[in-house]
């Protein structure tokens, strides 16, 4: 049986808050995934911009976990 959809709480300011201050590193690893699949799914030799697109994107999550707080160890 499905839950009655008006029954349920949506999230409470505070979880938007906390995904707000952390959209920058969804973001970020959202794009790194995008290029990991790309390179997985490559129909051709990859080359030297490929790699160049996920250190891009590598640095862009560090970056943004720094930001947080996060270590390097637990972004990666």
């Amino acid at each position: 049986m499905l839950p009655d959809l008006d029954s349920l709480e949506g999230p409470s300011d505070a979880d938007l808050s906390a995904i707000e201050t952390e959209w920058p590193l969804i973001e970020a690893e959202l794009e790194r995934l995008d290029v990991e699949i790309t390179i997985l799914f490559a129909a051709r030799p990859l080359v030297d911009l490929d790699w160049q697109r996920w250190r891009s994107a590598q640095r862009r999550v560090l970056r943004a976990a720094a930001t947080l707080g996060i270590p390097a160890r637990h972004a990666a």
